[in-house]
């Protein structure tokens, strides 16, 4: 028997996953080269991995149904980014990768009678210098 536990997890992994396919989508279509997908380092996780032009970027995807609560990129809080960051300097090291990175987010605001609204903020977050 499954558990509604178990149910609700595996539709959160599916609009998770729609949110993510949309935002690899819209990110192609501005000529960005996907290199990535869930890229994992110590339970931490970055959603996306792109090239554009000389940079990489680290994408983190965030969707909702509604902007009742907020907005979705107001969900990547300072210990969202310090995830994020540790997840990419990992990325980094491995793969030797030599460009300028970029933190950015994709919003998508995605209600079920509705197209998407999709918002790319480019640079949404720096890593600080401790």
């Amino acid at each position: 028997m499954i558990s509604n536990e178990s149910l609700k997890t595996v539709s959160t992994y599916k609009k998770g996953r729609s949110g993510e396919d949309m935002a690899c989508s819209f990110l192609e279509s501005l000529g960005y080269r996907i290199l990535t997908r869930n890229y994992v380092y110590k339970k931490k996780e970055v959603d996306i991995v792109a090239r554009d032009k000389n940079e990489i970027v680290f994408v983190e995807v965030k969707q909702r149904a509604t902007d009742r609560f907020g907005q979705p990129y107001e969900a990547v809080n300072r210990k969202k980014q310090q995830s994020i960051i540790m997840v990419a300097d990992n990325y980094i090291s491995r793969y030797a990768i030599d460009l300028e990175a970029r933190f950015d987010i994709i919003s998508i605001t995605q209600h079920p009678t509705l197209p998407p609204k999709i918002e790319h903020i480019k640079n949404a977050f720096i890593p600080s210098v401790i």
